[in-house]
């Protein structure tokens, strides 16, 4: 039996069905063993993720039963089909019995899904004839079949939904377990034409807010700069509607705030920044490395006498080079806390000129940070005999690279902003000699 069992399997593998009619002759009650066989999937599973449609169709027409068989993943061939996006097998089912599309497999998921998920819209078409119902249940997650069309980016299994419901504003509306609308998705993901569609339907609600008491907006606000933003947020304020001639105005105003947003960023990241490199020099400057410094008990001193040896090299080599260490660090921490200062200070730092100055600072604090390094490296080099600056030494001249790199950085960066300042300045002299002539 275990061998008819076999070549049943193999039929469906070759689309045969002589082969299937022969096993049918030897075995009339072949069909029905699949039922109850130890496999993992019935033939008719096999045969419908191989399209073959002419075998599926004679294999349900002999025992209709396997239309509803699962295999070891729960699914039902309907499963598959819709998945594989083969319409002729998704149809062939559906004539024998249709109950299969409400039936989850392990991962919650329908043959709608499946299908919606993969923009089978054809498929989709044919599921929704047979059970309308399908579209109202949910995946895992509490999931919509909208939430899942929108995280598959598939915009016309989303159209295809959408028009197909009658209340749509319930639906269009409805949330996942973390308090997402598919509006939320949608502009998580930057998907422009999804937000496009979704807010000319008119009963999405752009302030939902989700569990965490956020909109749409403030989704947008929150993520990661893309520059499909300004679009976006055009979008969730004033729909699809063409812009008139508040446009330019509309326009002004969105650039503003995302100058804002951006400038706000960057104040964080500099003041995170900054706070690091003070906290880093402090320490370093109280509490210098091993050999640097050397402290002396000099017996019987008075208190309050000062004796120069008390804190002394701790060996031969001149104070040079720990001068030239804490020249460095002072540098770094003074820098780092001029930063602080100025973030803290309350003065209106909104145009990109200060935060260049800001940014210099900050340059100027991890060079400094870069050149504590390599005066420390420099010293325990001359305290082991050798030269401070050996040719073959990669660590010095990985720093001095790296203060050269910092360097070309600093002018870049100025040659950029006094082009923009002569810029702005030849057009403002323009239009001024025009207005007088």
């Amino acid at each position: 039996m275990e061998q008819l069992q076999t070549k049943l399997f193999e039929a469906a593998t070759q689309n045969s069905i002589a082969s299937l009619h022969q096993l049918l002759i030897d075995d009339p009650l072949i069909l029905e063993r699949a039922l109850v066989n130890r496999f993992n999937e019935t033939p008719l599973h096999v045969a419908t993720m191989l399209g073959h449609v002419d075998f599926v169709r004679e294999i349900i027409g002999l025992q209709s039963q396997l239309v509803n068989e699962l295999n070891s993943q729960l699914s039902s061939p309907l499963h598959l089909a819709a998945a594989k996006g083969n319409v002729g097998v998704v149809k062939a089912l559906l004539s024998v019995d249709n109950r299969a599309c409400l039936t989850r497999d392990r991962n919650e998921l329908l043959p709608l899904h499946l299908a919606a998920a993969k923009g089978h819209v054809e498929d989709m078409k044919l599921l929704l004839e047979a059970r309308p119902e399908a579209t109202r249940v949910t995946a895992c997650g509490g999931e919509s079949i909208l939430h899942l069309c929108v995280k598959s980016y598939q915009l016309e299994a989303l159209k295809l939904i959408v028009n197909n419901m009658r209340n749509v504003g319930g639906f269009i509306n409805s949330r996942d377990n973390d308090g997402n609308t598919v509006l939320h998705l949608a502009v998580a993901e930057k998907q422009v034409e999804a937000v496009k569609y979704l807010v000319s339907v008119g009963a999405v609600d752009v302030d939902a807010k989700n569990e965490n008491g956020l909109t749409a907006m403030d989704v947008l606000t929150g993520s990661r700069s893309d520059v499909r933003d300004p679009e976006i947020a055009y979008l969730l304020k004033h729909g699809d509607k063409p812009a008139k001639k508040k446009a330019k105005k509309n326009s002004w105003n969105g650039l503003m705030k995302q100058h804002a947003v951006w400038l706000e960023k960057e104040k964080h990241i500099l003041m995170v920044v900054a706070s690091l490199i003070a906290t880093m020099a402090f320490q370093v400057g109280t509490n210098p490395p091993d050999g640097l410094w050397k402290k002396h008990d000099i017996p019987n001193k008075a208190a309050g006498d000062i004796d120069q040896n008390v804190l002394a090299p701790s060996t031969h080599i001149t104070v040079e080079y720990s001068t030239t260490f804490y020249l460095w660090n002072t540098v770094a921490f003074i820098s780092s806390l001029s930063i602080i200062l100025l973030l803290t200070s309350g003065l209106p730092i909104r145009r990109r000129f200060f935060m260049w100055i800001l940014l210099v600072i900050t340059w100027i604090a991890i060079s400094a940070v870069a050149g504590s390094y390599l005066g420390i490296i420099t010293y325990l080099r001359a305290i082991e005999g050798g030269h401070p600056f050996d040719v073959g030494d990669p660590q010095v001249y990985t720093v001095l690279v790296w203060i050269l790199l910092m360097f070309l950085l600093l002018v870049c960066h100025t040659v950029r902003i006094v082009v923009k300042l002569f810029k702005k300045l030849r057009n403002g002299w323009i239009k001024c000699t025009r207005s007088l002539c």
